[in-house]
Parts: structure tokens; sequence; C-alpha cells
């Protein structure tokens, strides 16, 4: 399960992340809490709007986030956003506690902070892949995934402790202070130690990454699921912080929801990272699973009933996008990895500008279980999607021991190899690229 912890970078990369993350989980549960409480009148409408100027940066600039991604150093560049989003944070903490934020104001923040995480978090993702060897991939991904949900279950019930206690301000200077972790972390890194980067056999194009993900039918239905669910099933903040005001609850009950959601995806990430490699058919099962723990969390007559639940969907929804982001990175060109993961962001936070103002608007005019069910809703449809596409394809019933696994070596050329010159019983659409000495036929 913590086998990547061999490796130097990566410990030094994880702590990093880990208190990183526990500040960014305390501006995330703080800035909505803002909107909805001081900044409006429990206007869920206005915390969609929130949310969708954060996510929509990375699809908009998605071409242009992952080509940075490829082409410069990915820890200089990492540097650079981590620094910007810290002044971005302290800037509106300093202008709450002086009593001049307005809500067009936190959008404009709203905005900025989604225009620097369009190029970090591509950056981020590729960047776990140059700290561990291709073998160790899936593994470094999921507990990637796991300092996520560690620190969300910490964040935001520290976050509404603290809001409760001394106000909202603080919250996002606590986090400016937070990234100076992440900082130190990509300053500690040996870069000799890195795994060297596959380059593109040509000039790098923009569009390679688009061309490369439409060739790949896999990554298709892939990316369809997580941009169904992400855009209307992952509004976890609207759901909890209008739940909690349903129950009754103030700042510190709407955090300490956060943190039990995050209970259940600790433990999807960590049961991912023993997985030996990552499997599509676990994204479409952590689907199905997100879409039948939805549906039980909307009829929760109690809070402590719904803080229950939202333990499995966390579980499923986190075992939903660990797998899927794992293999994405490992079975994608490494010479295009950037490109192929600022797409895959893009289709996972790019969904919120839809979905987040749909589901506030929902949650305001028929009530936050409504909003909860239409999530749990386009589940079922992108469970549908991806269940026909495993079957039409033939996937549903190929032994184990007669399926290809597709694989990269990073450190070697790459080859096309002819798809005559496999099995009949492995179904191609594309060509497999594998190192150029190894014999296809004996090859999984």
């Amino acid at each position: 399960m913590f086998r990547s912890f061999s490796v130097f970078n990566y410990r030094v990369w994880f702590i990093g992340a880990l208190v990183s993350n526990v500040g960014a989980w305390m501006q995330a549960t703080a800035l909505s809490w803002v909107v909805l409480t001081e900044l409006t009148d429990n206007d869920a409408g206005a915390m969609g709007i929130t949310m969708a100027l954060q996510f929509a940066p990375p699809l908009l600039l998605v071409g242009v986030t992952g080509w940075v991604a490829d082409r410069f150093e990915r820890r200089k560049l990492l540097v650079i956003t981590q620094g910007l989003l810290m002044i971005l944070g302290v800037t509106i903490g300093v202008l709450l506690l002086l009593g001049v934020m307005t809500l067009p104001l936190i959008y404009v923040f709203a905005l900025a902070l989604g225009v620097i995480a369009a190029f970090d978090n591509p950056a981020r993702q590729a960047f776990v892949s140059d700290l561990v060897s291709r073998e160790a991939a899936s593994n470094a991904v999921a507990l990637n995934a796991a300092s996520f949900n560690g620190a969300r279950m910490i964040g935001p019930a520290v976050a509404g402790i603290v809001i409760v206690a001394v106000g909202t301000g603080w919250v996002f200077l606590v986090n400016g202070v937070t990234f100076l972790a992440m900082i130190v972390a990509l300053l500690l890194i040996r870069t000799h130690e890195l795994i060297p980067r596959v380059k593109a056999p040509g000039a790098s194009r923009l569009a390679d990454g688009f061309r490369y993900v439409g060739k790949r039918p896999d990554l298709m239905v892939t990316f369809a699921m997580v941009f169904i669910v992400g855009a209307f099933g992952m509004n976890f903040p609207i759901f909890a912080s209008t739940m909690a005001i349903e129950f009754g609850q103030d700042a510190d009950g709407y955090g300490l929801l956060s943190s039990i959601l995050a209970v259940g995806s600790l433990a999807g990430a960590l049961l991912a990272a023993r997985r030996d490699r990552a499997r599509i058919r676990v994204v479409i099962g952590g689907t199905a699973l997100f879409a039948a723990a939805a549906t039980v969390s909307a009829f929760m007559p109690t809070y402590w009933l719904y803080a229950i639940t939202l333990m499995f969907t966390g579980f499923a929804v986190v075992t939903m996008l660990t797998t899927a982001n794992g293999y994405v990175q490992t079975t994608t060109d490494p010479a295009l990895r950037g490109r192929v993961l600022a797409l895959y962001m893009a289709i996972l936070m790019g969904g919120t500008p839809i979905g987040a103002p749909i589901v506030g608007w929902v949650a305001d005019a028929y009530g936050p279980r409504a909003a909860i069910l239409l999530g749990a809703g386009a589940a079922v449809v992108a469970f549908a999607i991806g269940a026909t596409w495993l079957i039409v394809s033939g996937r549903l019933h190929r032994q184990d021991e007669r399926r290809f696994l597709l694989t990269i070596d990073e450190t070697r050329p790459l080859s096309i190899v002819p798809p005559e010159e496999f099995s009949e019983e492995v179904a191609l659409t594309t060509p497999i690229r594998v190192p150029a000495d190894a014999d296809p036929r004996e090859s999984r």
C-alpha cells in the first residue's frame, strides 16, 4: 500500500502536499461559507456561481495548460503557481478581516484562483509520475489521493471551528502559511533522482493531446463518465452546506460533514493504493456505488444519519476518480501525459461551471435533497455509458489471462506494433506502443 514511500522525493512531496492540502480544504470550506452566509442570505445559486468561476478556467485553458505542463520544468512551474495561490489566499483573508469584501469581489478572486489552478493541476498531477517509476505510478497516484482526502478529514472541521471562534478571514491566512510547506518540499526534491521525461519525437503541438484521446475509446468513455459525475454529482459544498442549514447546524456542523465525507474518501484512496494497477471496471463500479449512496443520503431524516451515508458517498467517488486518474496516467504516452492530464482535469473540473449553477438553483427552488438526487441521477447516466461500452467492447467477458495490458516503458524508445502481430483474441482499436525490444506475443 505504501511502496512509493521508499522513494525520497515522493516522501518529501507527500508531506508537503498533505500540509498544503489541509490549508486548501480550510480555504474551500471558508469560501463556501462566506458566500452562503456572510455575503448572501443563504443563496445557493451564488455559491454555484462561485464554484463555476473557479472551475471554468481549467476547461477554457485546457490546450495551453497541458502544453505548458509538458513543455516546461514542472517543479519550477509548481513553485510559481503555489506562490501565486498563497498570495491570493492571504489577500482574501486580509480583505475579510478589514470588512471590505463584497460578492462581486469574491467572484473576481474565485476566477483568479481558477486561472492559476488551471496551470497548477495538470503540472501537479503529471509531476507525480516524475517522482516514481512507471511500476509505482498507480500506487503514487492513489497515495496522492489519500493525502488529498486525509487533509479533507482535517481541514473542513478545523475551518468550521476557526470560523466560529475568530472568523473566516483567519482561515484564509492560515491557508497562506500552509502553502509554504509545498514550496519548501519542491525546493528539497533531488532533481537528479527524478524520472527522465520522454520528449515528443516531433514538434510539440497543443492539439496532440486531443488527437491522442480521440483515438482511445477507453479514455473517451472514462472522460465522459468523469465529466457527468463531476458536473452534477460532485457539488459537495452545495450539498453539505445546504443540508447543514436544513438540519439547523452552524459552520462547525458544515465543516464536520465535509470531514466525515473525507473518512470514506480516504478509505477509498488507500484501497486503490493496494491494487496492482488501475482498471476501468473499477471506475464503472465506483460510479454505480456513488449513485446508490447519494440516493440513500437524500432520504436521511437526521443530521447524523446523513453524515453516516456521506462516508459511503466519499468512498465511492474517490474509488472512481482515483482509479480513473491512475488509469489515465499509466496508459498514456509519457510524452503527451501533461496534455492528456490537462484534458482530464478540465473534463473533471470543467463540468462544474455547467452543473454547479444548476444544482444550486435546484437546491434553492426544491431543496437540497432534490439537488442530491439530481447528482445521483447523473451518476446513473454515467454508469450506463460505462457499462454499455464494457459490454459492447467485449471486455466484460474477457478473461484476465487473455487481456493485453497496455504498458509504457518511459526509459526506452517507443515503436508501433501492427495489430496483426497480436493474437486474434485481443481486440485492438488502435496500434499499441510497446518497448522496441519486446516480444509483443509475450506482452500482457
